[in-house]
């Protein structure tokens, strides 16, 4: 498509920017229908002020006040004075700023002091910061770069300051033309125009009508309350100064975004030098050192109103984002993608898109989940295995410790082996071979998904070159330049050497980080040992009963509370290595600290989980023999139903807990803040009221700077730890799925809470972010579709080494009688070996042999105590079992991928025909450019290309 733009530039083929200004908007033709979406999508009670006209003399120019303002502050850092009079404009009286915050005139504080120049960001200081020559000088750049500011003092706090930014006409087309910003030209002629026409109105006439009996999907929103959903489908191309009569420009104020405008700001606040030298500029630089509090762009207005939006409509973006998707009454309903893009941008608009997404597609996921664990539930009383179990009140088994630990029946685990049914069952296998398939599936459709979303929010054409440089990299590698092989430009650019460097420190980092895991898994392993002795010879009876799930239990929450305090530690270590390997570009950046902080979690929350799926019972030894920890600690044993109970254990309560956790943090967390914000401001107004000898309260309307500065600002990562949470989930709900049936249910649960929570978040407790492109959910897929090849391998090892499958399998088909559909008689007799105490004890006869999970010979065996045929069996089938299971898993996978094509091909025909028509667009565009400029010079023309 670029290509085609670049048909359109041709030299010599325009006027000067200031004719073009002057002219009047080019009648529309048959063909070219101007895009109205700009100045009709707008909630209806805004329109008020965004629709206003822009005056002719739109150029950069500062208040006087601001002039006074900057020399004040220029002169005081000069003379060294301390006087916070010196440092900025003596205030307006408390009487005039409440006057001025409850002017009904004036729209919730979005606009400058003049009523009619939009504010487009806002930056916040403190007047007592020390650091005035910096700001001085950053915000007289800003103002040469084209910049208008305007200052204001905050009515909650007298020692903060707000500079409130805005991006005139001439400076945001600028911009714009050197960010490549693709803008709407012409209105869409869709493919399937012609093509509906062709196959006749009688058939569609006839679907509507079938369509309207239905019922209505009330999971799908109402349109008629939603006039932001309606898509503004124009033709975009690269917006150039140069060619402004190609553009459909219906009113100046609308033509640009709020997040487009907010966009070009922060690129030019990013790029502006506060210090001679090249490392001496960027926004992020005067945060980090205190320069600036914080910088954002404002919201819309407030988020509620005290009429219905049915009879009164919305008042801005974000009070209609709150009312059709925010409130958490909304939790059936699709979510408003095009909206959520238009306020907030593409990059958290494709988030929500793909929560949503996997939100779907876990529905399948947990319906087949829940049958599974159902037919364990239904099947529990009548399983062959507990059957056994509970009734052996004879079968006496060896003691669990070593030291006051006595033998025990084994009916005692009567409740364990049917708990144990509910998640080993003969549905587990199926259920594996479906969750790997349902993977496979999910993110090939997500491929399709979006690419529908890349085409409708114009991101076809917007690529990884486009990025600007990050400030860092430029200020780091500015010695070093080549020429960009893309755009042919010369830029910085960090020699190899230093790039390897730099890697192998991050990569010593990680695995470093990674030792420290394992480390404090095995501290978690000493516990277990530890507490599976106190608790084999507890006091108490049901404890000492119940020893095995006290153990598990306190093991899962000591390791829980281990994770959730290493992944503070982790935090701040990816972010340290990642600034040090200095990326080129932001996404860069965020590709490099997600894959870190996603290595990092997710070998803290599954190591321990892995410990139990393959290590738990399989090195313990037997009776007389067993393998001792520092030849103190005895290692665990299985209970005779298996390991796979301690595996679901360990997985239900770490999701559970830490889903309940983050909850609290994304939510709970802000609103507490927010809370406490709040009441220091009434607080504060109480004791000047007091002070002054006021008794009568009186309500200030606070701008919507102040009332943004007082909210959460978003997290310093962006959306990765939102992607992660995710992903991590994507892990427990795939990985050792085979354990755990209910996993996906419990996903859905969450995720349907965490739409409505991220959203409620965003709209309510957070500052507005600064909105960013994207075309896709960046590193995360390829993390994705890891942990989807992962799945395959560890559920693999989970059916053939940690559940009982495969060896009452053997049983069953070599071993069992299998008369009368009973093939698992006796399976549980088979499954334990003898042991003679009497060879270490003074026991009696009738006490001398107790038993223990293993395949060995009797002790009055040629071979005592060796390993038994039927071990060997079952191990060769255990081996045959991964590689068949691994082999077809993955053939099925391939061939699903195969046969789904990563875009539809719908929108492969339409993108083909637009193709074709904007060629002729830009074509006819130009020619009657060209023709019009012929008549008004009075020069013949003709109708062939010039």
């Amino acid at each position: 498509m670029n290509s085609l733009i670049s048909l359109s530039l041709l030299p010599g083929m325009h006027t000067s920017i200031s004719e073009i200004l002057k002219e009047k908007t080019l009648k529309p033709s048959r063909r070219s229908l101007p895009c109205l979406a700009q100045s009709q999508t707008h909630p209806q009670n805004i329109n008020h002020f965004l629709s206003m006209p822009l005056t002719p003399d739109d150029k950069p120019q500062t208040h006087p006040q601001d002039h006074y303002e900057e020399e004040a502050e220029a002169s005081t850092y000069e003379a060294g004075r301390t006087d916070e009079s010196f440092l900025i404009h003596k205030p307006a009286t408390r009487a005039k700023l409440e006057a001025r915050g409850t002017n009904p005139g004036q729209p919730s504080g979005l606009l400058f002091r003049d009523g009619k120049k939009r504010i487009d960001y806002i930056l916040v200081y403190k007047k007592s910061s020390p650091l005035v020559e910096k700001r001085v000088t950053f915000e007289r750049n800003l103002r040469a770069e084209g910049l208008m500011l305007e200052k204001e003092p905050s009515l909650t706090n007298t020692d903060i300051m707000f500079v409130k930014i805005h991006a005139p006409w001439d400076t945001l087309c600028k911009y714009a033309e050197q960010m490549n910003i693709r803008m709407p030209f012409r209105k869409k002629s869709y493919f399937t125009d012609w093509k509906s026409k062709a196959m006749g109105s009688r058939f569609h006439l006839r679907c509507r009508q079938i369509k309207s009996w239905l019922p209505r999907n009330p999971m799908k929103l109402d349109k008629e309350a939603l006039p932001d959903l309606e898509e503004a489908d124009c033709y975009t191309a690269p917006f150039s100064r140069a060619r402004m009569h190609h553009f459909t420009i219906n009113n100046r104020h609308t033509f640009f975004s709020n997040s487009t405008r907010s966009r070009i700001v922060h690129h030019v606040l990013q790029r502006t030098k506060y210090e001679d030298g090249k490392s001496k500029m960027g926004i992020n630089r005067l945060l980090g050192n205190g320069t600036y509090e914080a910088a954002f762009p404002p919201h819309e207005g407030g988020y509620k109103s005290r009429h219905p939006i049915k009879t009164h409509g919305a008042q801005n973006h974000r009070h209609l984002l709150y009312e059709r998707w925010a409130r958490w009454g909304m939790w059936y309903k699709y979510q408003p993608l095009d909206l959520i893009r238009r306020y907030f941008g593409e990059k958290i608009g494709l988030y929500f898109a793909w929560l949503g997404w996997y939100t779907g597609m876990l529905i399948p996921a947990a319906l087949v989940g829940l049958l599974v664990f159902l037919y364990g539930f239904l099947t529990m009383d009548t399983s062959q295995v507990s059957k056994e179990i509970c009734e052996a009140n004879t079968t006496i088994m060896c003691p669990m410790c070593e030291e006051n630990c006595n033998t025990w029946k084994l009916s005692d685990s009567c409740v364990y082996a049917k708990v144990t049914h509910l998640f080993d069952n003969g549905g587990t296998v199926f259920f594996a071979i479906f969750m790997a398939i349902w993977a496979t599936v999910f993110l090939e459709f997500w491929k399709r998904r979006r690419a529908e979303l890349t085409y409708d929010w114009d991101l076809i054409d917007w690529e990884e070159e486009e990025e600007n440089l990050r400030p860092q990299f430029e200020a780091k590698y500015s010695r070093v330049e080549r020429v960009n092989p893309i755009s042919g430009k010369p830029e910085p650019f960090q020699p190899f050497t230093d790039k390897l460097s730099r890697l192998m420190v991050s990569v010593s980092g990680i695995f470093f980080m990674m030792s420290l895991v394992l480390t404090a898994v095995f501290a978690v392993v000493v516990f277990r040992l530890i507490a599976m002795e106190k608790f084999a010879s507890f006091d108490w009876e049901f404890v000492k009963k119940n020893w095995q799930f006290a153990t598990s239990g306190t093991g899962v929450c000591i390791n829980f509370m281990i994770i959730m305090s290493l992944n503070v530690v982790y935090e701040k270590v990816a972010y340290l290595l990642t600034n040090l390997e200095h990326p080129r570009t932001e996404s860069e950046w965020e590709n490099s600290f997600a894959l870190k902080m996603f290595l990092f979690q997710f070998v803290n929350l599954n190591s321990s989980t892995f410990y139990i799926a393959f290590f738990l019972g399989r090195f313990a030894g037997r009776p007389g023999k067993y393998n001792k920890l520092f030849n103190r600690w005895r290692l665990e044993e299985c209970h005779p139903s298996g390991c796979l109970i301690d595996l679901c254990l360990q997985m239900g309560v770490i999701m559970v807990l830490k889903q309940i956790w983050n909850n609290f943090m994304e939510l709970g967390y802000p609103l507490l803040q927010n809370w406490w914000s709040r009441r220091k401001i009434k607080q504060t107004e109480r004791e000047e009221r007091t002070r002054g000898g006021q008794n009568v309260e009186i309500k200030v309307q606070l701008p919507q700077w102040d009332i943004d500065w007082n909210l959460q600002p978003m997290n310093a990562h962006g959306l990765v730890d939102e992607y992660l949470e995710m992903v991590l989930q994507f892990g427990f709900t795939t990985i050792f799925v085979a354990a755990f049936p209910l996993a996906p249910l419990l996903a859905l649960l969450n995720n349907i809470i965490e739409i409505r929570l991220d959203a409620y978040k965003f709209v309510t407790q957070w500052r507005r972010p600064m909105p960013a492109r994207a075309t896709d959910i960046g590193i995360w897929y390829g993390i994705l579709e890891g942990i989807g090849v992962l799945a395959v391998i560890t559920n693999a090892f989970v059916i053939a080494i940690t559940s009982d499958y495969i060896p009452r399998f053997v049983y069953a088909f070599r071993y069992g009688p299998c008369v009368d559909k009973e093939c698992l008689r006796g399976y549980m007799n088979s499954s334990l070996s003898v042991f003679d105490m009497g060879e270490r004890l003074n026991v009696s006869e009738e006490s001398r042999y107790c038993r223990y999970r293993d395949y060995r010979a009797s002790p009055w065996s040629p071979v005592p105590y060796d390993f038994t045929l039927q071990f060997w069996h079952v191990l060769a089938a255990r081996l045959a079992f991964i590689i068949v299971f691994e082999h077809l898993v993955f053939g099925i996978k391939s061939f699903i991928a195969y046969l789904i094509p990563d875009m539809p091909k719908s929108l492969c025909d339409r993108m083909r025909r637009e193709k074709y028509l904007m060629q002729e667009m830009m074509y006819e565009a130009e020619l009657e450019h060209l023709q019009k400029e012929r008549k008004k010079n009075g020069r013949r023309y003709h109708h062939e290309w010039p």
